[in-house]
């Protein structure tokens, strides 16, 4: 069963953005991608640059696939899975997201 963690309004979003939230002791990067109408979670922690800056990354698609390219050295990640495009064997954590009455909700998983 899914916890969900009450974040901020929607329209605290940015559109086609990141935005860095402090989810309990975690660091979550939030993207509103209004084309897709969704959110997207994930870890905001670029494993290569070794700090937390993936909200501050660019967004785009990679055959289709939402990503965000780390602001440091560029490498693309999956914003469905996490997974590095660039190297197989690295990929980042993704969280759960919903929106209810018009707030956005994250579940960091057990």
């Amino acid at each position: 069963m899914s916890h969900w963690i009450d974040i901020c309004p929607l329209e605290d979003l940015q559109a086609d953005s990141g935005v860095c939230a402090l989810v309990e002791t975690t660091q979550v990067a939030l993207f509103y991608m209004p084309k897709d109408n969704r959110v997207y979670a994930v870890n905001n922690y670029d494993p290569f640059g070794e700090v937390h800056v993936l909200s501050r990354g660019l967004l785009g698609d990679i055959q289709g696939e939402p990503m965000v390219a780390s602001p440091l050295y560029k490498q693309h990640f999956s914003l469905l899975t996490g997974q590095c495009f660039e190297d197989e064997t690295v990929s980042i954590a993704v969280y759960q997201v919903r929106i209810e009455n018009n707030r956005v909700e994250v579940s960091l998983g057990a």
